[in-house]
């Protein structure tokens, strides 16, 4: 394999592995803090409990979530070195932002929430939770200020005697309304993960409880957190399906030929059915590829808001962009993304959200009245849940990039030759060899892949391990002693 091939295999894995934590890690955050904040407010101590226990689980995601993170950011000056000099004036300034202002905020804090039981008062100290809490969405924020720019560039202007694009508005490039849209739609995506993260092993600890003859417990203390998470689930499922309409109705104006790839439409058509199943093989020519399970004009409404508009298929989007940049990459760049990649992540993104809904449907019934269940089938359910929204988001993601394919940063639709953007084989390295990034792939994967391990074994350990773990026994400290700082979790 070529050093392309290897340099973005390398890239998808570490991605996609990050992404699994992120959202949790986005959501939780502010669920954590409400928390405090509720059992501040009521003093009721099963607020208190609920907290120590999901801030545990929250550190946890969080660690290897810098971790892995922080990967990231070196492959852009390595493995994309030609990205990079090419886009890093535009690039680099939300990423360096983001490092000096957002994830010091959040990891300064997190430190002084861990350390500050009973150290800080408590206001100081739920104060430190809703800044971690802010700062990560911050994070989100500005990470995907630097993405929304590789969907649609704005801000910049190319420099024909640097050969670079440079940014030129930086207003414009952090009010991208892609930015925006993208945003809204990762949070409340992040919130239904976290929700669902909550309300899973609240249920799970329901049953587990009322049928070890703790029911009390079970009614006190986890029915309240399976509530609350089922109430995020509900919240933040209607935010995730408004965001992902106003985000889709972008992608249709600015990234067509993603869009139309997504629902395989080959030609120029009118009233165009939303495809749930298709089936052929998925050959980039679009010809072999039937759509039989269609609900008519509904890609169209998502398109446009009209189930009647016509869209553009991808032979036409295709003949436009040949046509555009025929005579700066000649006739070897396919311009259509991989159909089968782009056809199914879509599919899957919005598929597996769907467990968050049957876990809250179930779970709003059989606690309802101030009930209680013991029923096996509730706890698998709760389990099961847990992670298809993590599965939404990561096929959301695979959606986002493998649809801009073939462009690492796609041209503006506004100013479709003003140079400022970039095929994806233009950007990796030329000096860094494939043995070399082969070396990293496998390294990086078989590292990734011991981390999993561990981040499950950790969680699966505090899940079971339950409340009033001897962990969560924070010494208390008499006005008049010098107990030093301990780590509390």
């Amino acid at each position: 394999m070529e050093a392309l091939d290897l340099a973005r295999w390398q890239f998808g894995i570490t991605t996609v592995y990050h992404f699994v934590l992120v959202p949790l890690t986005i959501g939780l955050t502010p669920l954590v803090a409400i928390m405090q904040t509720m059992w501040f407010a009521t003093s009721k101590e099963h607020w208190l409990k609920l907290t120590k226990f999901f801030g545990k689980l929250l550190i946890i995601n969080f660690a290897l979530g810098v971790a892995t993170g922080i990967v990231q950011e070196f492959q852009f000056g390595m493995n994309w070195s030609e990205y990079s000099r090419y886009v890093g004036d535009v690039f680099g300034a939300p990423l360096a932002i983001e490092a000096l202002a957002a994830f010091f905020l959040e990891s300064t804090f997190l430190g002084l929430w861990i350390f500050g039981w009973n150290r800080l008062p408590k206001k100081l100290h739920l104060a430190a939770i809703w800044c971690v809490a802010i700062g990560v969405n911050l994070s989100a924020y500005w990470i995907l200020v630097a993405n929304s720019f590789m969907q649609h560039p704005v801000g910049a202007e190319f420099n024909p005697e640097t050969g670079r694009a440079e940014l030129v508005n930086f207003a414009a490039l952090i009010t991208n309304n892609t930015a925006l849209a993208a945003f809204t739609h990762v949070i409340t995506a992040a919130f239904l993960t976290a929700g669902t993260f909550v309300a899973g092993i609240a249920v799970w600890w329901i049953v587990r409880a009322v049928r070890s003859g703790n029911e009390a417990q079970a009614r006190e203390v986890w029915r309240p957190a399976a509530r609350f998470g089922m109430i995020v689930i509900i919240i933040a499922g209607i935010g995730v399906l408004g965001t992902g309409d106003v985000q889709a109705k972008l992608m249709f104006e600015q990234q067509p030929i993603k869009m139309a790839a997504a629902e395989v439409i080959c030609d120029n058509e009118a009233g165009v059915a939303f495809s749930i199943l298709a089936i052929g093989d998925f050959t980039n020519d679009c010809e072999n590829v039937t759509r039989i399970i269609e609900v008519p004009g509904v890609t169209s409404f998502l398109a446009t808001g009209d189930f009647g508009a016509e869209l553009e298929g991808l032979n036409e989007l295709r003949a436009q962009q040949e046509t555009l940049y025929a005579d700066q990459f000649g006739d070897d760049v396919d311009f259509i993304p991989n159909l089968f990649i782009t056809y199914w992540s879509f599919r899957l993104m919005m598929g597996f959200a769907a467990g968050s809904v049957l876990l809250a449907a179930a779970a709003l019934w059989y606690l309802r009245k101030g009930q209680v269940t013991d029923k096996k089938w509730i706890a698998a359910l709760g389990l099961i849940a847990i992670p298809t929204p993590f599965l939404a988001n990561s096929f959301g993601w695979i959606f986002t990039e493998m649809g801009r394919q073939p462009w690492v940063v796609h041209p503006n639709p506004a100013s479709p030759t003003d140079f400022v953007y970039m095929l994806t084989q233009d950007g990796v390295s030329t000096v860094v060899s494939s043995g070399t990034v082969l070396t990293s792939l496998i390294t990086f994967t078989l590292l990734y892949a011991a981390l999993g391990v561990v981040w499950f074994i950790l969680m699966r350990r505090y899940v079971r391990e339950g409340l009033d773990s001897e962990a969560d026994q924070i010494p208390e400290s008499p006005d008049d002693s010098d107990v030093p700082m301990s780590f509390v979790y």
